[in-house]
């Protein structure tokens, strides 16, 4: 690294000097950065021979603004197919947060203190979980930008947020006492479908997602099980699960069998062979499925409106009660990890654990008298 003083004569005839910072990248291609004042051109210089011997070093002139960055990374998510639902979330991040607040800076000017006051900002003025999603996109960006050789490293990896302990997160699922009323008033009610779909997602624990998606073929009455194979988007996109542990089988009672093989009989024909079409016979959307098929039986049973996520909750519930193990929940409600499930459910699993450890210490009481 040489620092040297520049003159020259301005188009104006004044007298002008900076300080030139004359180097060689990693790859020793020779590169300069000019600076007002001497004191900034060493601190710089001492920066970037850092860098340069760690081979982590983007000069300037061959890096791009955070906003193009964007612009590169979310042209690959459109690519890679992702629902339109998340690519509306991620333009959303860079367009609203993401650019009015560093999309002119360039990558090679990013610092992990930098990135830093960017995500307190971020913190500060949303809330929590946007903020992470925020800087998770942000993340990402820099990542997809260190791939195309954009920049030497992602700074933002540096940058940890602080875990804050919250209840927020775990599911509490509905009343038993609720449950059954509304479990009531479906099989009072003429209305087969909304029958099923209520059965289903109480006893499978299944995605409204995966309820709108699912097909006859993978109902199967005869061993009472239904294999969760595709869901439907938000736009009716049929597609595959959530995740690969979205692909699960999970064994139905036989009161749901009993329904669909009714339901089934009622189904009319139609070319994407849906348990519940629409009747165009495309995909329901979740708010037809909510408004027209649920609630309605919710009103008749008299009870405080659920939505389609707590009878997934309900279904979790259900199965810890029976005893079922973590690692078999996790498989049966489609979670991506073990951690999940705890994250969820795992005060669930306490409670069963305590009610038991309750139930044999009364028993052991009663009968401590007559030993």
């Amino acid at each position: 690294m040489a620092i040297r003083k520049r003159q020259w004569i301005a188009p104006d005839g004044t007298a002008k000097q900076a300080w030139l910072v004359d180097y060689r990248d990693q790859a020793g291609k020779r590169r300069a950065k000019q600076f007002a004042k001497k004191k900034d051109a060493e601190a710089w210089s001492v920066n970037a021979a850092a860098e340069v011997q760690k081979g982590i070093h983007t000069a300037d002139s061959v890096s791009v603004t955070v906003q193009k960055a964007a612009e590169l990374w979310l042209g690959t998510v459109r690519a890679a197919g992702r629902e339109p639902t998340t690519v509306a979330a991620y333009d959303q991040h860079v367009r609203l947060h993401i650019v009015p607040k560093c999309g002119a800076r360039k990558l090679s000017q990013l610092t992990a203190p930098i990135v830093r006051t960017y995500l307190d900002d971020w913190l500060l003025h949303l809330s929590r979980p946007m903020a992470l999603r925020v800087f998770r996109t942000f993340k990402a960006i820099l990542s997809d930008a260190q791939e195309r050789g954009l920049v030497a490293q992602n700074v933002a990896l540096a940058v940890k947020v602080q875990k804050v302990k919250r209840e927020k997160g775990k599911a509490h699922p509905p009343p038993k006492k609720d449950l059954r009323a509304i479990l009531e008033a479906a099989s009072k009610a003429g209305d087969l479908m909304g029958r099923a779909i209520i059965e289903l997602a109480v006893f499978t624990g299944m995605r409204a997602s995966e309820l709108r998606g699912l097909a006859w073929r993978s109902v199967d009455l005869k061993k009472a099980r239904v294999t969760v194979e595709q869901r439907a988007d938000a736009k009716g996109t049929i597609g595959p699960p959530k995740s690969e542990a979205g692909h699960r089988t999970i064994a139905l009672p036989s009161r749901v069998v009993q329904t669909l093989r009714e339901w089934k009989l009622a189904c009319p024909d139609h070319a994407l062979g849906l348990v519940f079409p629409s009747p165009k016979g495309k995909p329901l959307s979740h708010r037809v499925m909510t408004l027209n098929y649920v609630q309605p039986i919710q009103t008749e049973a008299k009870v405080k409106a659920l939505g389609m996520h707590a009878f997934r909750h309900a279904a979790a519930s259900l199965w810890i009660e029976q005893g079922l193990n973590p690692k078999r929940i996790q498989t049966l409600m489609g979670h991506s990890s073990i951690q999940v499930t705890f994250d969820t459910y795992g005060h669930l699993f306490e409670q069963a654990q305590k009610d038991a450890e309750e139930a044999d210490a009364i028993a052991a009481a009663l009968f401590a008298d007559a030993t």
